[in-house]
Parts: structure tokens; C-alpha cells; sequence
């Protein structure tokens, strides 16, 4: 709490502009010129986010098959469907309307997905698909998936943990960050 964590990952995503440092997507220094392509990269579910009724550029009338598959699959299907371009509702708990995002998110099909604290509110049984079934499907289909938590049980789901501590990114049980981008890695 107060690390930096949703500055980092707005600096990540390209909302916020560094104030020091470069960001480089392929060896490509992202500024002005080129910041809006760097964000059309990322898939975002914010701890702070917001849930849209409307469904925004996903073609959902097209996509119905796979919406309905999402909503099964995040327990949703018995609570919302998607008609004419939207949700049904969104006047559910915040678990389930985080599950909503996860799906917006999931059906905007971007080489990065960056999830803030996505599981926090989530019951046992959703924190559990998230981490050990969605996830590992992202990176089965060559995406690159960040995702921020304080929940220590999930960590070895993942390919590198970083710890953010007063501002300072270290990779657990490696050098700084700083040192291996000196060092060329």
C-alpha cells in the first residue's frame, strides 16, 4: 500500500508519461509521436476501474458464442447476458461486476493484459479459476500478462514476481531491475 503500484502500472500502460526514464516497446522509445499505438497494446482491468454497461468496440452482436462461453465460465451466465451490444445488468456485487471487466477485457484480445488487483474481492472459488485456469491460458496464447497482488499463495504462478517497495522494483530472488537493464538483461 502507497509502493507505487498503480503508478507503475499507468506508467506501464502508457496513461501516465514517465518523468524520468524511457519506456521502449521493441526496442522502440514510445513518446508523443507514438503513445497512443504503444496503449492500444494493453487490456486493462484497474483496481479503480469502471464498468460500462455498453460494451465499446467489441462487436459483441458478432461475438455472442464467445461472450456466452466467458459468462459460463466466470459463473456469470445465470446473471447477465449480452443484448444488443451491453450487459443485461451490472447491478451486481463487486466480485461479479469485476468478473464483467475481466470478460471486456478478455474479448479485446491485445498482446498484454495487466489485471490490478483483480482478484482481490473475489471468493475462493474465482480467485482459483483466475490464477490456475484463465491465466495460464493467456500465456498459452503467446500473451503477456501482468498482474498486481498481495496474495503470496499465487505467487509461484508466475513466470517472474517482482516486489515493489517504496518505489524501488526488484525482481524476488534476483538482482534489482536497475541492475539487469545495466546489465543488458
Amino acid at each position: 500500500n502507497g509502493s507505487g503500484k498503480s503508478t507503475l502500472v499507468k506508467l506501464l500502460t502508457g496513461l501516465y508519461v514517465p518523468q524520468g526514464g524511457r519506456i521502449l516497446l521493441n526496442e522502440v522509445l514510445i513518446d508523443a509521436t507514438n503513445r497512443n499505438y504503444y496503449r492500444e497494446h494493453f487490456s486493462v482491468v484497474f483496481a479503480d476501474y469502471y464498468l460500462f454497461k455498453r460494451l465499446f468496440g467489441l462487436e459483441a452482436s458478432r461475438r455472442g458464442d464467445e461472450i456466452a462461453a466467458y459468462l459460463t465460465r466466470l459463473g456469470m451466465d445465470r446473471k447477465v447476458t449480452v443484448e444488443r451490444d451491453q450487459f443485461s445488468t451490472i447491478a451486481l456485487s463487486s466480485g461479479q461486476r469485476r468478473r464483467l471487466a475481466l470478460l471486456t477485457a478478455y474479448m479485446e484480445d491485445r498482446p498484454v493484459y495487466v489485471f490490478d488487483e483483480w482478484a482481490a474481492d473475489q471468493d475462493p472459488t474465482y480467485k482459483e479459476v483466475f490464477y490456475m485456469r484463465l491465466l495460464p491460458e493467456l500465456k498459452a496464447r503467446g500473451k503477456c500478462v501482468v498482474v498486481v497482488t498481495h496474495d503470496d499463495r499465487y505467487f509461484p504462478c508466475g513466470d517472474r514476481i517482482l516486489r515493489l517497495e517504496g518505489g524501488c522494483l526488484t525482481e524476488v530472488g534476483e538482482r534489482s531491475i536497475r541492475e539487469r537493464l545495466a546489465a543488458g538483461r
